[in-house]
């Protein structure tokens, strides 16, 4: 049994094992060092055998189910399932990659279980499930005044600067989207599902894969039709979810039948036309009226367009975001077309551009 830091109080506080290299072995030869490691045992008793009460949701990964321990403490519950072939390997990459990450904008990983067939990861639990969930529910969605938004807005960029800078890796998430921003009972934001993530080298800034995962509407062009990603990827991804926030629409929803427009084609229209209030959900206005909440939401919507922009040259770094959003930069770029302005090409193009370069096109919407 490997030894633990006795400086470590939650150590002491959750029942678990330390990681042995036994385990690092079934791992196919990933060790991980000082992470707990529950037993199954203890965890089928925290779900009441993973009761279908207790499923939180469902996943490309598997489902999520909330449990409580012992002690009282609530975790999330995430059991690989045993049809995803796919699932073994996001399951080590995400140990990997979130083992080694700690900010207020992440979600937190308490440990793992690993036993005969069974593989799983054990997080803290978050009552308010996922944005999505709240975002776009005609009812829920009255809870997020302006200021929540852009609280959210805030502290998902700033979780996206640690895992581009600010971390000890340099991490791109692949897979930034509404249901993977998880919310705790104060509606902050933390960045969840890292099974896509991948972790960039000391002197490299971009990678290249023949197999895209991801979800058609969040990922960037160069990503979806080339199999390129590097953090203005990431950044594309977020200007997605800046929009859908301020909106309280779905990008994958049609806009004006008559064109087929995305929400980023339906923005830009409105952009163009000096109209762009119309894009605002109507809820934020009906919850408060501030003419510096007007200043704020119009800079999220330039910033946002900013980021879907579809040449990463012209897309700000996410840390460039943050001092736009905070009017550190008051002089922005005027925003070109967007990428995928038609709802036809966030699909149909992505999957014929894949097919040509061998490139397999996963949707995972719902993880």
């Amino acid at each position: 049994m490997a030894k633990q830091r006795g400086t470590n109080k939650r150590h002491k506080q959750i029942k678990h094992r330390s990681y042995s290299e036994n385990v690092g072995e079934s791992l196919i030869g990933v060790k991980l060092q000082q992470l707990p490691l529950f037993n199954f045992e203890e965890l089928a008793t925290a779900t009441n055998n993973f009761h279908p009460e207790k499923k939180l949701g469902q996943g490309g990964f598997g489902p999520v189910y909330k449990g409580t321990l012992d002690d009282g403490k609530e975790i999330a519950v995430k059991r690989l399932s045993k049809a995803s072939g796919q699932g073994l390997e996001e399951f080590m990459n995400e140990v990997v990659v979130i083992s080694k990450l700690q900010h207020r904008n992440l979600v937190r990983l308490f440990g793992c279980c690993v036993e005969a067939e069974e593989k799983i990861l054990v997080y803290e639990f978050m009552p308010n499930k996922s944005l999505d969930a709240f975002l776009f529910d005609p009812v829920k969605q009255r809870l997020l005044d302006w200021r929540k938004r852009f609280n959210i807005i805030e502290g998902i960029s700033r979780g996206l600067l640690y895992l581009h800078r600010d971390s000890r890796l340099r991490i791109i998430h692949r897979d930034l989207k509404a249901s993977n921003v998880l919310l705790d009972q104060d509606l902050n934001p933390k960045i969840s599902d890292f099974g896509m993530a991948r972790i960039f080298g000391g002197g490299e800034n971009q990678a290249n894969t023949k197999r895209v995962v991801g979800t058609y509407g969040y990922m960037s062009p160069e990503y979806a039709m080339q199999g390129q990603f590097l953090e203005k990827s990431d950044v594309f991804s977020y200007g997605v979810l800046l929009l859908e926030i301020v909106s309280g629409r779905r990008n994958t929803s049609f806009y004006n039948n008559k064109d087929d427009l995305s929400l980023l084609g339906y923005a830009w229209r409105l952009w163009k036309e000096g109209n762009i209030w119309r894009l605002v959900d109507e809820v934020i206005f009906e919850l408060e009226s501030d003419s510096n909440n007007e200043k704020e939401i119009w800079r999220c919507i330039h910033v946002g367009l900013l980021c879907v922009q579809e040449y990463t040259k012209d897309r700000p770094t996410i840390s460039t975001v943050i001092s736009m959003l905070n009017s550190e930069i008051l002089d922005l770029n005027t925003p070109k077309q967007p990428a995928f302005t038609q709802a036809s090409l966030m699909s149909h193009n992505v999957e014929d551009r894949g097919s040509l370069n061998d490139v397999t096109l996963t949707n995972l919407d719902g993880r």
